[in-house]
């Protein structure tokens, strides 16, 4: 039988689809700024094609694709791939993207926009042969003016878009290709707020009343002077009205900007936190000559996010420990092109272990990675490179980082300064510049000072390297640790925590650790240690070993969401609820679970030999007791171990139930069952969601696993299992957690340890999807989706 914990992990990420949709309130008024989609009916082309930014250029033998759309991530994966071990064996090279639109007359004298979240890389944006602009650095989102270059009245537009990814290595871990992140087009009226120009804090946060002070930044790109106000309405997590203000007029002159600010009080906010993540709309209208000519929606959390020197990291008045980990931006199969939904259920996996904060490494996430740590109460570290000036890989951001990084990094916090789950900035990973002191003060400093001027409510990191490697103190006595609001460091401990005993003012966190017991005894056991991150939490593709290992295995969660062994241990470390997982064996040592090629240690009772025979089972838990039955016999109870939560019994295995049963002072509050598995019968499937929309960020992550005629799960089946679509819905990408060479495209795939995954869209607004999945010999299993409309926003 599939443990009933187990199955509650996945539970818990089953929300997804109901998460992203605000209240009717919030999104009724019809908005004076027009924000329309850009993702449908693009041309597509993998290669070079000289010429092809003219509006005239024919693309009628090109692809036709939505974004975001990660072209690399559908291979071939090869080991003779330039990106190498590095790049997960991916193809790289210049792709290009098309897209023909009209405009209607009554855009004239409108300030049109183009919004990318995210090219790969070296993009070039034209419109109609126009060149708008150049943008190396793949994980940054920016902005062109279209005005003045494009035909109205309904005569055609061509938008063009070329990636390079051809130089290759170019990073440390897959990184996709193409136009990964969504595309927008956006109208407004000559004065406007300027892009990602509200910023909303909460300088006041308290139970019984809170403040919240809106700045937004008003352009006026017509030739004349504008009186202008600024109107601020603030909606509750149920989309009520609480509080409204506006500030005085002010004359905005021409071609020039002005900050317009206004408090608004809320009497008995309701806090986001990481158990209640409630959002509020902060509605911001620029009104003039009493009509509103601009408007923008934001949404915010009421919550007070502190780092204390001696006491570590406060939220809304409570302590508690950071239990972090790194990811990578991709998601398996769908590459780097990242559905909110995915992320999702990702997170809310990372939340069933315990994890209540992610470090996104090495660069800035997507918009919809935010939002949905904003939506799920998962904490963030907001990072920005991986090196500077000093390289890592031939042809990685070092090439452009003197002339780009504080431009790059003024977009990163204008954009993501208003998401309640960001706690901290870092303003890179491990860089190799820091043994050149002068330097790294010479680029840190400004870099600090930027994102300060731009947001004084987060606090600044750096993941350190090597900061006391010259043996007198480095990072620590130079200053580069007192640039810092908060110092890190990765994989130095007892360096970190001398340095903080040398000097009791310093705020200190592990940006980067590993992942045994002792390490995180450092942080438990430490108050002034705010948290720390481990690396990593989700397995990921690139930085493996020889083809055809195309990824590294370092993750408590595979790349198809399924934790694995290490992280039912982490569980029993970090999570604040009573658990008991079983094992049968004993749990591997983090050097050997590492290589993709490694499996986890069974989480079943059915292993390969029924006979009579000694098993050992090893029960992961953080309560007080936990008693071990087989088939109703007590197998004896063992205490909680005063270092780690590891009870181990030696069994003679019976086929039946084994159970676990956890107690804390003599009652029971939790417990699991593995039930020995009988002959394989059918095929099972468990989706997160029975509801699909006709957008992107929704879609279905259905698990397929093998049961016997009693529903129990087979773990040794690993057949190859073919799906079949019926409906408006397609299959986006297939996976299982095995880190080898596989195609992440087409109609089945093969199990690994008994699992696969299929993620399932829908393809229009209206109708009912079925997905059913076959294996020879065994009977099908099929699931109904309901398709709608794309929802308001995406």
């Amino acid at each position: 039988m599939k443990k009933r914990s187990i199955a509650s992990l996945r539970a818990a990420a089953m929300f997804a689809g109901l998460c992203a949709v605000l209240p009717a309130s919030v999104l009724a008024a019809d908005p004076v700024r027009s924000v329309t989609s850009f993702d449908t009916d693009w041309r597509f082309f993998k290669g070079d094609a000289t010429g092809a930014q003219a509006a005239t250029f024919d693309v009628a033998q090109w692809r036709a694709v939505n974004v975001p759309f990660d072209w690399s991530i559908e291979g071939p994966l090869a080991a003779n791939n330039p990106s190498g071990r590095a790049g997960g064996f991916a193809p790289s090279g210049v792709a290009w993207y098309r897209k023909s639109f009209t405009l209607p007359a009554a855009d004239s004298g409108k300030r049109l926009f183009i919004d990318f979240d995210g090219v790969m890389a070296n993009s070039d944006v034209w419109i109609n042969g126009f060149h708008l602009g150049k943008r190396p650095y793949g994980y940054v989102s920016f902005q062109y003016e279209l005005t003045g270059h494009v035909n109205l009245d309904g005569k055609p537009n061509v938008l063009a878009v070329r990636s390079d990814t051809s130089q290759q290595p170019a990073s440390r871990w897959y990184s996709g290709g193409g136009i990964y992140r969504h595309v927008r087009l956006e109208a407004t009226n000559a004065v406007h707020i300027d892009n990602w120009g509200t910023f909303v804090t909460t300088p006041k946060v308290a139970a019984d009343g809170a403040t919240v002070h809106v700045r937004s930044t008003v352009v006026n790109q017509s030739d004349a002077a504008r009186n202008v106000s600024l109107q601020v309405t603030l909606l509750d997590p149920d989309g009520k009205s609480v509080a409204t203000a506006e500030t005085k007029p002010q004359a905005v002159a021409a071609g020039k900007t002005a900050d317009f600010d206004q408090d608004v009080a809320v009497a008995t906010p309701k806090l986001w936190d990481l158990d209640h993540p409630l959002l509020y709309t902060t509605q911001v209208a620029v009104r003039a000559d009493n009509a509103t000519i601009d408007d923008q929606s934001v949404p915010i959390g009421i919550r007070l996010a502190e780092f204390k020197a001696d006491t570590g990291f406060w939220l809304n008045g409570r302590n508690f420990k950071i239990k972090g980990v790194c990811i990578h931006g991709e998601a398996g199969g769908l590459g780097t092109a990242v559905p909110e939904d995915e992320y999702i259920h990702r997170i809310n996996v990372l939340k069933s272990l315990g994890v209540n904060a992610i470090r996104f490494a090495h660069n800035p996430p997507s918009p919809e990675f935010l939002d949905a740590c904003d939506r799920t109460g998962m904490l963030v570290m907001d990072e920005m490179f991986d090196c500077w000036t000093v390289a890592k890989n031939p042809f990685d951001y070092h090439l452009y980082f003197r002339e780009w990084n504080l431009i790059d990094t003024r977009d990163t916090i204008r954009r993501d300064r208003n998401h309640a789950s960001i706690i901290l900035y870092s303003t890179g990973n491990e860089i190799h510049d820091t043994p050149n002191v002068q330097l790294s003060l010479g680029i840190l400093g400004p870099l600090v000072r930027t994102i300060h001027d731009l947001d004084p409510t987060h606090p600044v990191t750096q993941a350190l390297f090597r900061p006391n490697s010259d043996g007198g103190g480095g990072a620590y006595k130079n200053g580069l640790a007192d640039l810092l609001d908060v110092v890190g460091t990765n994989y130095r401990d007892a360096e970190l925590l001398a340095a903080h005993a040398a000097k009791p003012s310093m705020k200190i966190i592990g940006t980067e650790q590993g992942r045994p017991l002792n390490v995180w005894a450092e942080v438990r056991d430490h108050p002034a240690y705010a948290g720390h991150f481990i690396w990593t939490g989700v397995d990921y593709l690139g930085e493996g070993d020889a083809f055809p290992e195309i990824g590294t295995g370092s993750g408590i969660v595979d790349i198809s969401d399924r934790p694995k062994t290490e992280g039912l241990q982490r569980a029993s470390w970090w999570s604040d609820t009573p658990v008991v997982y079983m094992i049968r064996g004993t749990i591997r040592s983090v050097a050997t679970t590492v290589r993709a090629g490694a499996v986890n240690t069974p989480t079943d009772w059915t292993p390969a030999n029924l006979s009579p025979h000694a098993e050992t089972v090893q029960v992961f838990s953080n309560c007080d007791e936990v008693e071990l039955f087989l088939n109703g016999q007590s197998l004896g109870a063992k205490p909680r171990g005063a270092v780690d939560s590891i009870r181990t019994w030696n069994v003679q295995f019976a086929p039946g139930t084994l159970k676990a049963v956890g107690k804390n002072k003599g009652q029971v509050v939790t417990q699991e069952e593995l039930t020995t598995a009988g002959k394989a019968a059918k095929v099972a499937l468990k989706a997160s969601t029975a509801k699909l929309f006709a957008d992107f960020d929704s879609i279905a992550h259905v698990t397929v696993t093998v049961v016997d005629d009693k529903g129990i799960e087979v773990p040794a089946e690993n057949g190859v299992v073919t799906f079949k679509v019926a409906g408006p819905g397609e299959i986006a990408a297939v996976e299982n957690g095995h880190l080898v060479n596989q195609n992440f495209r087409g109609n089945s795939h093969a199990l690994y340890e008994g699992q696969c995954v299929a993620f399932v869209r829908a393809t229009g607004p209206d109708g009912k999807i079925t997905l059913t999945a076959s294996a020879p010999g065994l009977a099908d299993a099929t699931l109904t989706f309901d398709a709608g409309p794309a929802r308001p926003g995406h």
